[in-house]
């Protein structure tokens, strides 16, 4: 067989976390790109540069702070043990909150430049005709936005199936709860099956390349449009 059950379990976790991490992010990175997209704030500066701290500081250290929060004298484990919900490190769902926060700049700063490059003029027409702050982002923001939505959904979910040193540090090696497919090859490689490994890898490898490939095909036909 080409791809074991091992593997293809490990595929199937991945492609399951990147589209939880991904819709998660649609909604929370939403309000933070538009955010930084129209302050004037002096903490602008400030909250740009921590939500794209993930792009320059090494997995391992984010991993480790995420897994000092969320363990059992950490603030998330306090309001875990509080809430009655079992432990997040270890777990799906501790791996869904943090590759959130280190895949959020892949969500965040196109959606950004998305917004920024909507401009003043149309949010101001919209206001002159009495349209809400509200009405005047879904119905004109919303909707010039949209190519960016879909690249910075693209690049989200892309970069959450080849996430690695994150992973290993919150969710450990656990088949069929944490083990994806990054950390599947990494166990082949450790136990000499090459021949398994370098099937997977390449699974990943043509889809991170079709998945470029799509990006970058319809980036001149949005433009073109």
């Amino acid at each position: 067989m080409f791809l074991d059950s091992g593997d293809l379990q490990a595929i199937w976790l991945t492609i399951r976390l990147a589209s939880i991490v991904t819709a998660i992010l649609l909604v929370v990175g939403t309000p933070i790109a538009w955010w930084l997209a129209r302050s004037r704030s002096r903490w602008k500066g400030p909250i740009g540069a921590t939500v794209a701290l993930p792009l320059v500081l090494p997995p391992s250290v984010l991993g480790f702070y995420l897994l000092l929060a969320m363990g059992p004298n950490g603030p998330v484990g306090h309001l875990t043990r509080t809430l009655g919900i079992e432990p997040l490190p270890f777990t799906f769902w501790g791996l869904v909150l943090a590759s959130v926060f280190y895949s959020l700049p892949f969500m965040v700063q196109p959606l950004q430049n998305a917004f920024e490059a909507v401009g003043d003029r149309p949010l101001e027409v919209a206001a002159t005709l009495r349209a809400s702050p509200l009405d005047t982002f879904f119905t004109v923001a919303l909707p010039m936005a949209l190519p960016g939505y879909l690249t910075a959904s693209i690049l989200t979910f892309a970069h959450t199936v080849g996430e690695f040193g994150v992973v290993l540090m919150i969710g450990g090696n656990i088949p069929g709860a944490t083990r994806v497919a990054s950390v599947q090859i990494y166990d082949h490689v450790e136990a000499l099956e090459y021949g398994q490994a370098h099937r997977l890898a390449a699974v990943m490898l043509i889809f991170s390349f079709l998945v470029l490939l799509a990006l970058y095909a319809w980036r001149p036909n949005a433009r073109k449009g």
